[in-house]
């Protein structure tokens, strides 16, 4: 909510997921630090914030990083608890970071509705295109047939990084403005009423 003329200001939890080593911390700092860095690998999670100032409104993006490791997998659910969008990152020269990010998209479509949460599938490692285990279609495809965005990145050369955080904010954004365009279903069921009554009045 903001006075007109200014614009709306939207902050958004996105959660980072997948196995250990597909670089999901190196894409966060990446796209926050414009930097890059073999990483350690992440105990539990760690948290970086990033503000995007839209035409629309301004966009803060809570970004936390998830430790891939199979210990932290069972309490992986809280940080993605309340998440607006998520990311499944998978390592296009190991195929089965891919199945491992299939799992994840499926504990989230036991968390949330789909209209509640944006997912990207993530491919990352581009630059290591020699490689490739996971052609850039089989990607696609798996994505598309789960309504997912996708992209292929790489948090070493920075190629298409920003593009996927972006193409979430504005899905994120887009989602926002439909929600203030249509009234929610509460709303359509009164509109229904009024309708009705304004119908049985007139006989």
């Amino acid at each position: 909510t903001s006075l007109e003329g200014i614009n709306p200001t939207y902050i958004y939890k996105v959660v980072l997921l997948g196995s250990t080593s597909v670089g999901k911390s190196s894409l966060a700092y990446r796209y926050v630090k414009n930097d890059f860095k073999e990483s350690l690998p992440t105990v539990g999670c760690s948290f970086f914030t990033q503000t995007l100032n839209l035409e629309a409104a301004t966009i803060k993006l809570e970004i936390w990083d998830t430790a891939g490791q199979e210990k932290y997998h069972s309490v992986c659910h809280l940080y993605y608890r309340g998440a607006h969008a998520a990311l499944l990152v998978y390592d296009i020269a190991n195929k089965e970071t891919l199945n491992r990010a299939k799992l994840w998209l499926r504990d989230l479509e036991k968390e949330f509705l789909p209209d509640e949460i944006v997912i990207a599938l993530v491919g990352n490692k581009t630059d290591l295109a020699d490689e490739r285990e996971v052609a850039t279609e089989e990607g696609e495809e798996f994505a598309r047939t789960k309504g997912l965005l996708f992209m292929e990145t790489s948090a070493k050369s920075n190629h298409q990084v920003n593009d996927i955080f972006m193409a979430i904010a504005q899905e994120l954004l887009q989602r926002e403005q439909q929600k203030t365009a249509t009234p929610s279903p509460h709303a359509w069921s009164t509109v229904d009423l009024g309708e009705n009554r304004a119908r049985t009045r007139c006989c």
